[in-house]
């Protein structure tokens, strides 16, 4: 089996690797698969500003996930495995979930764009 990606696909499985990833590390709908694992902690600094962090949760296997989680350069190279062992295996149903994250991650792209203009 070899891999023959053209420029196109390589752009939209990124992309869908960085949203899907963003969803896994990120986002508050996720936070219940994180929860187990990683717990965020609030403390105020010097300044009284809040500062968060992240504390992973046990030992063993479940700090290593707590690790992974916590992690969007690890928890990123999973994903883009799985997805593309997805594309190689599942091609028809990865390409449906390749494209919905990659439209997904382009949203957000614009979005933070406009949010930074708007700021200005």
């Amino acid at each position: 089996m070899t891999l023959e990606l053209t420029v196109w696909e390589f752009v939209l499985i990124a992309l869908a690797t960085f949203r899907l990833t963003r969803l896994i590390v990120f986002d508050k709908i996720t936070e219940f698969v994180r929860k187990p694992f990683i717990e965020e902690v609030e403390e105020i600094n010097e300044h009284g500003e809040i500062e968060f962090y992240i504390e992973t949760k046990g030992s063993g296997l479940r700090k290593w996930i707590g690790e992974l989680l916590s992690c969007h350069w690890c928890t990123g190279m999973w994903v883009s495995i799985f997805l593309i062992l997805f594309y190689l295996y599942f091609p028809f149903y990865a390409q449906i979930a390749i494209l919905i994250l990659a439209v997904a991650a382009v949203a957000a792209i614009i979005e933070l764009i406009i949010g930074l203009l708007m700021d200005k």
